[in-house]
């Protein structure tokens, strides 16, 4: 027995939940043919095996065609997906976790020239700036047509096992009606509130009827749409209370804001740099107001807020959905009294951001979230103990010291600088990004536990890491920037680096060629702009900054609107020249001959790094695979076995950056997939 208020069980409606920890909806975006198959179930599997208590899948399954799926979302129109739902649920039961979908109709929130080519539908013709389609204003038959999509769905669900479902009203449909912004409409369904939220008591209306009063219904929804038009905090709370009185709906589960743009988005679900738990309070008066079974999630990443939020009673469960792809875990550690373990959610939001550019979501520093069928997340023991020798401590080379930890070698970091972090030491210095860091020093604890030697200010030389006797060795030396990028004059440019760093001052009148279109540039552009000076960002692409995606984007936005920042797209810094005490650029574009001239004081350039590479190359003659991988063997989790020097007395390789330019999660995924089986 425990006091933890996060491990007391909850009794919703005739549903024990054994503890106060929960996943909320949310689309990894993992379906195959919009079926949740195998990798869907092994990812809910996993943190059910650990012990959450709910899992909500999905974010959101559509029930309609004319709701195209833009997420990779679960198509809950389709009778074939029942025996999935029914797999994927039998995979969560066995570990006696809860499982529920969510269930929408996406409105305006979608394109039509995505699934069947139907038109987008909503309660009025305005577009949703994220998506684009001008939709069409529902009639009469579309209301009655959509109403016997939701409860049709909804009987696929209880078919399939599920124990419950929830609505999802924030962005999507229902809400659409709800919101005097986006309900043009008349009577009955336009107009006061009561009749903008007539559709969704229609929908339950139907869903009862065929789930019948057992089957968990529930609803995610804004109560504040955080905009001077649309649905004020009264509003929300009057509509609660509908949901309460209408006796159709078991629990609430909470969100305060808009998502029809980046920003909105941003605030809904913060990233990092932002204040944790930013509507936790609010749920928390939403619950009081109306007595109802309230859950809620947003930024809530540590146990510490996850505690107070059950314990002042807030909310009934908690939502810790982005903190469970970091570590799905977190409750297996917390019972076994290993907190300190949990791998830190660092709020960079690589999933999500990967989700809306039409890809999976992929952990930031987790490279097995989402490869729950190829990657372990308990890391297996070695059969034979070996001696592992890594030079450098970035990411690359802490994640590959710490599997080689958990495998049972004996490790040994060598790092040239005084302090492990490598390009992260260097991303954490913006007081947005800080908690970067946490990537680093969760890594170094584990290596520390595990008893991983590590020695500091130490430049590894061939002799030196000969020297050492390893059985492998692991080149993650990293990258350093490649300025080199001109025709004429790469000798009067900078780095991004050189201004994050400090190194060097900035300018006054500045510009910043970004090809790379990663986060140095972006930072770089923050650095020189609170200084008063003049900045231009300039990028070749039709886009500025793609590498950093949409809700990472925004607080670069707020940080750079109110200073003298310009964007410049289609253009190409092609030379630079020394004329007296400035700097000609002589810029170009890819689309024409176009050529002119600016002046500047200060140039910089953002165009990705090159490996440090020169140790790998002097060691590769005395390993014994030379440094070669075998890929086949890499992907099917399989030993490296190349022997193409009988002479070499070690296995030599190398990852990230010291491969190519590329980002943290392919330098961590590289490390990952390749120590689990040395």
């Amino acid at each position: 027995m425990t006091n933890d208020p996060l491990l007391q069980p909850y009794q919703l409606k005739h549903l024990t939940l054994k503890n106060r920890i929960m996943i909320t909806s949310h689309e990894p975006a993992y379906p195959e043919d919009g079926m949740p198959k195998e990798r869907y179930a092994a990812y809910h599997a996993e943190r059910a095996k650990a012990g959450v208590a709910l899992t909500m899948t999905a974010g959101s399954a559509a029930v309609s065609k004319d709701s195209p799926p833009v997420f990779n979302n679960i198509l809950a129109y389709k009778d074939e997906v029942v025996p999935w739902i029914q797999q994927l649920t039998d995979a969560c039961h066995e570990h006696d976790c809860a499982v529920m979908i969510q269930l929408t109709h996406l409105g305006r929130r979608t394109g039509w020239g995505k699934g069947d080519w139907l038109p987008a539908i909503s309660s009025s013709h305005r577009r949703e700036p994220s998506h684009r389609a001008f939709p069409k204003r529902i009639e009469g038959w579309d209301i009655t047509r959509l109403i016997k999509d939701y409860a049709d769905a909804a009987e696929r669900m209880k078919a399939g096992g599920m124990d419950g479902i929830e609505l999802q009203a924030y962005g999507h449909l229902m809400d659409q009606f709800w919101s005097p912004i986006t309900n043009s409409l008349d009577a009955p369904y336009g107009g006061d509130l009561n009749n903008r939220v007539r559709f969704t008591m229609e929908v339950l209306e139907a869903i009862r009827e065929r789930v019948g009063p057992d089957f968990l219904v529930g609803m995610r929804y804004t109560a504040d749409e955080v905009h001077k038009q649309g649905l004020t905090p009264e509003d929300g709370i009057e509509i609660s209370k509908l949901f309460r009185d209408s006796g159709m709906v078991d629990f609430l589960n909470v969100v305060r804001g808009r998502i029809n743009h980046d920003a909105g988005l941003t605030d809904l679900i913060p990233i990092q740099g932002m204040p944790s738990s930013p509507h936790l309070d609010f749920a928390g008066q939403v619950r009081k107001e109306t007595g109802m079974p309230t859950f809620h999630a947003a930024k809530i990443p540590d146990i510490a807020t996850a505690r107070h939020a059950i314990s002042e009673s807030l909310l009934d469960m908690v939502g810790m959905t982005r903190a469970h792809i970091a570590d799905p875990h977190i409750v297996r550690k917390i019972t076994q009294g290993r907190e300190h373990d949990i791998r830190p959610c660092v709020g960079a939001n690589y999933c999500l951001d990967r989700i809306y550019q039409a890809g999976d979501a992929l952990c930031m520093h987790n490279a097995a979230t989402g490869r729950e069928l190829t990657m372990p997340h308990d890391i297996p023991k070695a059969t034979t103990q070996k001696k592992v020798v890594i030079i450098g401590a970035g990411p690359a080379g802490l994640e590959a010291a710490r599997v080689a930890g958990e495998r049972g070698h004996t490790v040994t970091v060598l790092e040239a600088a005084a302090e492990a972090g490598g390009q992260v030491l260097l991303t954490a210095l913006s007081k947005r990004r800080q908690d970067m860091i946490g990537i680093i020093d969760w890594r170094m604890q584990q290596c520390k536990d595990l008893g991983v030697e590590f020695k500091f200010n130490t430049y590894a030389e061939a002799d030196e890491v000969n020297a050492e006797n390893p059985d492998v060795v692991i080149i993650a030396t990293g990258g350093w920037p490649d300025t080199e990028v001109l025709e004429t004059g790469n000798h009067l440019v900078s780095s991004s680096w050189d201004i994050i760093s400090g190194h060097e001052a900035p300018g006054k009148n500045v510009l910043i060629f970004d090809d790379a279109g990663d986060h140095p540039g972006l930072q770089a552009a923050e650095v020189i702009a609170k200084t008063g000076a003049k900045v231009e960002i300039m990028t070749p692409d039709r886009s500025f900054a793609p590498e950093v995606m949409a809700m990472n984007l925004v607080p670069y936005m707020r940080s750079l609107q109110d200073k003298d920042v310009t964007f410049t797209v289609t253009r190409r810094l092609m030379d630079v020249m020394q004329e007296g005490d400035q700097l000609k650029a002589i810029i170009g574009t890819d689309y024409s001959d176009l050529r002119e001239d600016k002046f500047y004081d200060q140039v910089i350039i953002n165009h990705g790094t090159l490996p440090m590479e020169d140790l790998y190359f002097d060691l590769k003659p005395l390993s014994s695979n030379l440094g070669a991988v075998n890929y086949d063997a890499l992907i099917e989790g399989k030993q490296q076995d190349f022997k193409e020097n009988p002479e070499g007395s070690f296995q030599l390789f190398r990852i990230g950056d010291a491969v190519s330019a590329r980002n943290t999660h392919a330098a961590i995924y590289d490390a990952l997939r390749l120590m689990k089986d040395i």
